[in-house]
C-alpha cells in the first residue's frame, strides 16, 4: 500500500460503494462490514432473485428458500453488521480523481474509493395472456433449467426462444423429462447443425405459437392453424439485458451481451471498478454470485489502506463495538 493509496482511501467520503442488493450485493456487503469497512449500498429494488418462487438447489436450504425469503435473510444479515441499505437507481458513475461519484435519480450522490458493481441481468419475457408473475410464482414458466430442471422432471416442457438458442436449451432439459418441446419465438430457419440436435434429441421443433396463455394449471400454446398444445412448464430463453451500463460508459469491456469481464479478482479493467453476480460473464447462479462477492470484498479490502482496530477514522461507527446480540470480549494484554 503506497502512501497515494492511503491518502486516495481516506480522501473519499467512504471505502466501498456496494451497487445493488440482491444476493451479490448483499453478500459483499457483509463481507465487507465484517473487514470493518466503510460500505454503503444503494439499491434499485430490482434483483432478479425475487422471482425466485422456492430454489431447491441454493445450499443450506434443505427445504428449499422463496427468493423474497433469502433476500430477507442476506439483509437481516448484513444489518447486523451495521450495513444499511439505501433505495435508490444510480443512474451516473464517474471518475474524480481517486474517487468515484455516483449519483442517482432523485440526484443525491455518494463517494467512494471503490465500487462493486452487483446490478444483475433483467430477463426478457415472453407474452402471455394472464398474469405473469402468477405463472412464475405457479411454476409454469421457469427461468433457470439449471436451478429448477429437478423440478420439472417427467413434465411436459416447452422452450421458447429463437430456434438455435431454444433447441440447445431443449436438449440439456433431456435430462428431466422425456417430452421437451421446442417453440421458436420467431421465423427464422434452423440449420442443419440445429436439426441434427433436436433430432438425437428426440426434441420436436413445433411452429411459431400465435398465443400463449396461463390458466387452469396449464401453459397452453395456439397455432396459426387452431392447433393448440399444453405445456406444465415453459422455459423462455429469450436473454436478458446486462445492467452493465454504468460499468460500460467509463471503459469497462463487456461480451456480446453487454454482461463485464472481470479478471481473477472481479476487477473490470477499470481500475476500482469491480463486478459480480449476473452482471458477470459467467454461469448465472445464487452460489456463483455469493464466491464472486467474497472474492471480491476480500480484494478491495486487501487495497485499502490498514485499518488497525485502533484507526476509529478509517472504521464505521458500526465496527467499534459487537453486534448487540453479540457479547464484547474482554481486551487482554499482548505479552
Amino acid at each position: 500500500m503506497s502512501m497515494d493509496d492511503a491518502t486516495a482511501a481516506t480522501a473519499c467520503d467512504t471505502d466501498v460503494l456496494v451497487i445493488g442488493a440482491g444476493p451479490a450485493g448483499l453478500t459483499a456487503a457483509t463481507y465487507l462490514a465484517r473487514f470493518h469497512r466503510r460500505t454503503v449500498v444503494v439499491d434499485a429494488g430490482t434483483s432478479r432473485a425475487r422471482w425466485i418462487p422456492t430454489s431447491h438447489n441454493c445450499p443450506g436450504f434443505p427445504f428449499g428458500v422463496t427468493g423474497t425469503g433469502l433476500l430477507a435473510k442476506l439483509r437481516e444479515q448484513a444489518e447486523r453488521y451495521g450495513i444499511t441499505v439505501t433505495p435508490g437507481r444510480i443512474v451516473s458513475l464517474d471518475k474524480d480523481g481517486e474517487c468515484f461519484v455516483a449519483r442517482d435519480e432523485q440526484g443525491r450522490s455518494w463517494q467512494a474509493r471503490y465500487v462493486l458493481l452487483a446490478t444483475g441481468i433483467v430477463d426478457r419475457m415472453p407474452a402471455i395472456d394472464g398474469d405473469i408473475e402468477s405463472a412464475v410464482a405457479a411454476g409454469r414458466v421457469r427461468l433457470c433449467a439449471v436451478c429448477d430442471g429437478y423440478e420439472a422432471s417427467d413434465e411436459r416442457i416447452a422452450v421458447l426462444g429463437p430456434v438455435d438458442v431454444a433447441v440447445r436449451h431443449a436438449a440439456f432439459l433431456r435430462t428431466f423429462s422425456r417430452n421437451v418441446s421446442v417453440l421458436p419465438s420467431d421465423d427464422a430457419a434452423a440449420d442443419a447443425d440445429t436439426l441434427d440436435c433436436a433430432t438425437r434429441a428426440r426434441v420436436p421443433v413445433l411452429a411459431r405459437p400465435a398465443r400463449l396463455s396461463h390458466a387452469d394449471d396449464v401453459l397452453r400454446a395456439e397455432f396459426a392453424d387452431g392447433a393448440r398444445r399444453d405445456f406444465d412448464t415453459l422455459y423462455p430463453v429469450l436473454g436478458g439485458d446486462a445492467q452493465s451500463q454504468l460499468a460500460l460508459a467509463l471503459g469497462a469491456r463487456g461480451d456480446d451481451n453487454d454482461e463485464l469481464k472481470v479478471d481473477d479478482h472481479m476487477q473490470t479493467r477499470v481500475d476500482g471498478l469491480y463486478a459480480i453476480g449476473d452482471i458477470v460473464s459467467a454461469l448465472n447462479q445464487i452460489s456463483v454470485a455469493m464466491g464472486h462477492a467474497a472474492i471480491a470484498a476480500t480484494a478491495i479490502h486487501n487495497r485499502l489502506p490498514p485499518n488497525w482496530r485502533e484507526q476509529a477514522d478509517l472504521q464505521p461507527a458500526a465496527a467499534r463495538a459487537p453486534p448487540a446480540d453479540e457479547p464484547a470480549r474482554v481486551e487482554r494484554g499482548v505479552q
